[in-house]
Formats: C-alpha cells, sequence, structure tokens
C-alpha cells in the first residue's frame, strides 16, 4: 500500500509540475507577446492613429488575459473534476474576463476622447471646450457600472432586486439630491452654451476672475487676489456672465476737467487736437472716437473722452492709457489751457455781518 501512496503522490507532484509549468509557458507568451507582437502591430499601426491608440489602450489587459488563461488552465490541470469547484473557477475565469475587458474600454474612452475633440474641431469647436473631458468622464462611469453589475450577475445575485429597490427610492434621493442634479444640469448647460471656456476671464455678481476648471458640480475661478473660488454650477447657470476674455476690443472713458475760466477758442483747438491724436494713434480704434465738451460744471469744464485701445491685453491696455493721457496733457499746455483745481466760493453778507456787529456793541 505504501507504494501505491507514494506513487500516487509523485504523480500529484508531477501534476503540480505540469500545471507550474503550464502557467509559467503563458507568462513567457506574455514577455514574448509585449516584446515582439506589440511592438510589431505598434509599428505597423503607427500611421494609423486610432487605430494604434484602441491597441494601447488595450495593452495592458491583453497582458493580464495571459497570466488569466495561465492560472485558468493550470487549476483545471491539476485540480480534482469536482462540479463545485469547477463552478467556483470558471466564475472567477469570466469575472476576470469582464474585469479585463472593462480595463481596456475604461483606457479606450481616452482614445474616444480624442476622436471626439477631432469631430468638435470639424464642427468649430476649440481646445478649450470642457464638453469633451466632461463626456470622457461620463463614458469612464458607465464603463465601471456596467462591468461591477456583470460581475455581479455573473456571481448569481439578481439585479432585478436593486434596480426595483431604486425605482422606489428615486423620488427620496432626487429630492434629498435636489441642489446637487442641479449642479449637474447647470455644468451641461455651461458646457453646451459655452458662456465661458477654461482660461477665460469672466464676471459676475457673485466673483471676476479668470476660469481653471468646470466640473460636474461647480466651476473653479481664480480670483485677481490670486484666491480660488469654487462656484456651483446651478448659481453660474442663473446669473448673468460678462466674458471680458471675449472682448474684441477694450474701452477707455472718462470726463477731462479743465478750468472755468478757460476760453472757447483754447478749448475747441484743444479738443480737436486730442481727437486728431487719437486718430492718429496705432493703438487706438478708429472706428468710435468722441471727444466732446459735454458738460458746465460747478468749478469746470466737464471734455468727455470716449474710445477704445485695440489690445484687450490688460497691461498693454494700461500701457496705451497712460501713452495718450500723458499726450493730452501736453496738448492742454501748448494751448494754454489749465486743468482745473477743486474751488470753493464763501460768500459774505456785509449788511447782516453789520447788523451782526451793532448788536453785539448794544449788549456791550
Amino acid at each position: 500500500m505504501d507504494w501505491i501512496m507514494d506513487k500516487v503522490e509523485a504523480w500529484r507532484l508531477l501534476d503540480l509540475g505540469i500545471a507550474v509549468g503550464l502557467f509559467l509557458l503563458f507568462l513567457l507568451f506574455r514577455r514574448l507577446f509585449v516584446r515582439f507582437l506589440f511592438a510589431f502591430l505598434m509599428r505597423r499601426l503607427a500611421r494609423l492613429e486610432l487605430a494604434a491608440r484602441v491597441l494601447e489602450a488595450f495593452e495592458k489587459p491583453l497582458r493580464g488575459l495571459f497570466v488569466l488563461l495561465g492560472a485558468y488552465l493550470a487549476i483545471l490541470y491539476y485540480i480534482p473534476a469536482h462540479w463545485a469547484i469547477m463552478l467556483v473557477v470558471h466564475k472567477l475565469f469570466r469575472s476576470g474576463m469582464i474585469l479585463l475587458i472593462g480595463a481596456g474600454l475604461y483606457n479606450l474612452s481616452a482614445v474616444s476622447s480624442l476622436f471626439m475633440e477631432g469631430a468638435l474641431k470639424r464642427f468649430g469647436g476649440d481646445d478649450s471646450s470642457m464638453l469633451i473631458p466632461f463626456l470622457s468622464k461620463a463614458v469612464r462611469f458607465v464603463v465601471i457600472v456596467i462591468a461591477i453589475t456583470a460581475v455581479v450577475s455573473e456571481w448569481g445575485f439578481n439585479i432585478n432586486g436593486v434596480v426595483a429597490g431604486m425605482g422606489l427610492g428615486s423620488l427620496a434621493l432626487a429630492l434629498a439630491a435636489k441642489d446637487t442634479l442641479g449642479n449637474i444640469l447647470g455644468g451641461v448647460i455651461i458646457i453646451l452654451e459655452k458662456p465661458f471656456s477654461k482660461g477665460d476671464w469672466i464676471l459676475t455678481p457673485s466673483t471676476e476672475g479668470v476660469v481653471e476648471d468646470i466640473t460636474f458640480r461647480s466651476s473653479k475661478i481664480r480670483t485677481f487676489a490670486d484666491a480660488l473660488v469654487t462656484v456651483p454650477n446651478s448659481t453660474l447657470a442663473d446669473q448673468p456672465i460678462t466674458n471680458w476674455s471675449r472682448m474684441g476690443r477694450r474701452r477707455i472713458t472718462f470726463t477731462l476737467n479743465v478750468a472755468l475760466d478757460t476760453e472757447a477758442d483754447r478749448l475747441t483747438a484743444s479738443i480737436d487736437r486730442i481727437e486728431q491724436y487719437l486718430m492718429d494713434h496705432e493703438d487706438v480704434d478708429d472706428g468710435t472716437i468722441m471727444v466732446k465738451f459735454n458738460e458746465f460744471k460747478e468749478s469746470s469744464l466737464g471734455i468727455m473722452l470716449y474710445y477704445f485701445t485695440k489690445t484687450t491685453a490688460w497691461k498693454d491696455h494700461l500701457t496705451v492709457r497712460q501713452d495718450t493721457q500723458l499726450a493730452m496733457l501736453q496738448i492742454l499746455k501748448e494751448e494754454g489751457v489749465r486743468l482745473a483745481l477743486p474751488v470753493q466760493r464763501v460768500l459774505i453778507d456785509r449788511e447782516s455781518g453789520a447788523a451782526r456787529n451793532a448788536g453785539d456793541a448794544g449788549l456791550g
């Protein structure tokens, strides 16, 4: 009997060795696949960017497939053919296959975003659109949900009851997540209508700054004080939004106050020279230039100036504003026109003063 047991034990060790060898063989196939076959396919598909990206997305899942197949065949060879054990092994293998396919599709969502980006450009979209990242995140979420659902179903769990339970609880969930859903819908509206894009300078009743990111729930805005403000998308969708980055030109408007005793001919000459200077300035848009004497004030005469710089960059805009205002000061100096200074006039009623003095004398 002992020699029979020894022989059986030897056969089991042999089976174990064959199973381990089978697993190691698939590991070798995995290494050969990566080193030769995958590299060969990548070289052949280098000109087809989309196909190369698809193959690249499934590279790691294909590596995992060799490991999964090696382990599956090794277990089938070594473990006795018992129906309960085989059922678990088959379910583990199918679950692993589902997860590998899900991982490949998850990686493929990045490739699909490139494809959608190309399609968006054909329809006049730009690189700053947040629609592609938004859709990519949605696709990845759907892939994860489907993969988890498929694995759960593979192990015999009835997801119909879960779906029915979700249907019964959907009303309570919708009420509890009303604000969150509103923010998500607001994000969809912002992405589709595109009142602003990433990198734009915007002004709203609640904040002003440069848009750094747009997510499902909120948008992040970097203020000019270098603070990061997170604004719910539902709030942005319901507010008026001024997009300063989409200005074609930038406005300058102010009133130039000159002395009240300025002669009319000197005032007219100054206005004409300032207007001609702005018309000739290469950085000032000559489409809308208004230089008009339009206002009498208590201590000055008001000249309204209204014009636009061609540049919208703040620093360059301030440079043009400085140059034009310094030139205006020089023109006023050459024409002998003084700027108005704060003046306060005091009127003294002599009769009232005399009466007051007389009254004071009588009391003495």
